[in-house]
């Protein structure tokens, strides 16, 4: 148990741990998405510290290198001093009689040439070359800790090489417990009855590290506050840029949402300036072109309400005339007879005309209103159904009917919902080319539907946009039985609109079409969603599963209330978004 524990506690903060990161990850990338000022604050520090850096890099070695260049030349300066004094003693000394005497004075030359004082170190070695011949050794001698093993074979083997001249190197060396970079200053001294060795002077840097280091320090402490600060620059003119475009957008919004008035305020001459006045004008634009659109469209719907009101007394009157016309005709000649009957249809044709038109005046003057009740949507389909049984049977369609067995009821205003589905199955057994038309009916928790499909032509890609558009026809050199008057559509999807439904379209060519109304159960309810698929094909899908399975289905029933047994239409079916690949065009109009 406490060994899980033990391997799980490290396990459990490592995941915390991940999920904080994790967290403040996605609320960087937030900022990222949805500030403009973090953006640029963060661009332009990370600009910042990439400048500082190359210039910083650039200075800090130039620096480094002037230091050295500065220590190289006073080492070759003072070293060409002491040596050539060197060589003067040496060559000034009695102390020669023997190895001993020689050494002991050599070695208190040399010592003599070191310093410890002050700042500057300085450590002098004196080696005999290698190819020094002489029966008398002195050495080597080392004034300090920094000896022999410290100087380079490679400035050993120059200085042996060219002994005219100064050599010179730089160098690591140990000095205490740390390793310090030196100048190693070579040149050649004879010495009496000796001959050739080599005189080293050797230069720590160590107050040359420490300038360096301070620099380092200055440059990277320097440069972090240049970075915020430039971070805060960026910051206060950002707000200087960003708070007007922010007010910009609220005022847009604001603007967007209906609030016309709505106006920027323009300071100064400045380019922002610029913007607000060129905003308000736009905005003043547009409130005027609104304002003349919506006296137009109130000039349009009072013509057309005006117009129509005032053609029901000469329509009156015309239809009188037309009906004692049309019961005379049988003593007319056969031709003035066919003239009567045509009157009367064209007649019935501008009644459903005016009607309609007085109909889509109260919808676009927001004059229309529902009478809402709990009605059984069977019996509406029932009703309309019937009213085009004559038609169905001179078209050679069958009507096949599919609901429940049980009430679908919904708050609704039933004349309305039977007008809608009067012009569905109108325009189903039109276009149905003698084909079935089946209507189906299905409820869930939340709404009710119909959807009513024939199989004729179908519609053609982009047509069911515009199938509820008003005066609009598939098809305009097609000859028409019913005679509609092009508003059926547009009003019914009014219709539907007005009770928080939708009336949506499908269609596909050689495939037919389906058009599908959804309303909600209670008024003023939100629809969840459909209780019926909009495209047949997933329908007729889920009818085949049905029967598959043998599961009880709603009772179809055709022109004469009699047919066999089908699966209920789609109540449980897929979702409308696995239609696509069935070739859908959807047009939804929500209220």
């Amino acid at each position: 148990m406490s060994q899980r524990a033990a391997t799980g506690g490290p396990a459990g903060l490592a995941s915390r741990a991940g999920s904080l990161l994790r967290g403040l990850w996605q609320r960087v990338l937030h900022l990222w998405r949805a500030s403009l000022g973090f953006r640029v604050v963060v661009v332009t520090m990370l600009l910042g510290i990439l400048v500082l850096a190359a210039v910083g890099t650039y200075l800090y070695g130039s620096i480094a290198q002037g230091l050295v260049d500065s220590r190289q030349r006073i080492a070759a300066e003072d070293s060409l001093r002491d040596a050539t004094d060197a060589q003067g003693q040496f060559d000034s000394t009695d102390q020669t009689d023997t190895q001993a005497k020689l050494t002991q004075f050599a070695t208190t030359l040399i010592n003599s040439y070191r310093r410890d004082a002050g700042n500057e170190t300085r450590y002098v070695v004196l080696t005999r070359f290698d190819d020094n011949s002489s029966p008398v050794i002195v050495g080597p001698i080392e004034s300090g800790s920094v000896g022999v093993r410290f100087i380079p074979d490679e400035l050993r083997r120059q200085v042996a090489a060219q002994p005219s001249r100064q050599h010179l190197q730089v160098a690591t060396i140990d000095e205490g417990n740390s390793s310090v970079s030196a100048v190693i200053v070579g040149q050649k001294v004879v010495l009496p009855v000796a001959g050739d060795y080599g005189l080293y002077f050797i230069y720590p840097m160590d107050r040359e590290r420490e300038i360096i280091s301070f620099i380092g320090q200055t440059f990277l402490f320097g440069g972090a506050a240049l970075t915020v600060l430039i971070g805060a620059i960026a910051f206060v003119v950002t707000r200087l840029v960003a708070d007007p475009v922010r007010r910009a957008a609220a005022v847009a919004e604001r603007f967007a949402e209906g609030n016309l008035g709505e106006r920027m305020r323009a300071k100064g001459e400045d380019d922002l300036a610029r913007l607000a006045n060129s905003f308000n004008g736009m905005a003043a634009s547009i409130q005027q072109q609104i304002a003349q659109l919506e006296n137009l469209s109130r000039v349009q719907q009072r013509f057309v309400s005006d117009v129509s009101h005032e053609l029901r007394t000469p329509l009156t009157t015309i239809r009188m005339a037309g009906d004692l016309i049309h019961d005379s005709r049988a003593d007319f000649e056969p031709t003035v007879a066919r003239s009567a009957e045509l009157l009367r249809g064209e007649l019935d044709r501008f009644e459903e005309l005016l009607a309609d038109l007085l109909e889509i005046s109260r919808f676009d003057a927001g004059a229309a209103q529902l009478e809402v009740e709990a009605v059984d949507l069977r019996s509406c389909v029932e009703r309309a159904v019937d009213a085009h049984r004559t038609l169905a049977a001179r078209k050679g369609t069958q009507l096949v009917v599919r609901t429940p067995a049980t009430p679908v009821l919904a708050d609704m205003d039933s004349r309305r919902i039977e007008r809608i589905l009067r012009n569905l199955v109108s325009n189903a057994v039109e276009h149905g080319e003698g084909k079935p038309v089946e209507v189906t009916v299905a409820d869930n928790d939340t709404a009710v539907a119909v959807t009513v499909r024939d199989h004729g032509v179908g519609l053609r890609p982009g047509e069911a946009a515009l199938v509820f558009t008003r005066f609009w026809r598939a098809d305009p050199a097609r000859a028409r039985t019913t005679g509609g008057t092009g508003l059926g559509l547009a009003i019914a999807l009014e219709d539907a609109r007005l009770h928080g439904g939708r009336l949506e379209a499908w269609g596909a060519l050689g495939e037919g079409s389906c058009f599908r109304l959804t309303l909600p159960r209670r008024a003023n309810a939100t629809i969840t969603g459909s209780p019926l698929p909009l495209s047949p094909l997933i329908a007729e899908a889920a009818r085949a599963r049905a029967l598959r399975d043998g599961k009880p289905g709603s009772q179809p029933t055709g022109p004469t209330g009699q047919g066999g047994q089908a699966g209920e239409a789609g109540a449980n079916g897929p979702a409308d978004d696995d239609t696509v690949r069935l070739r859908r065009i959807v047009v939804e109009r929500s209220p």
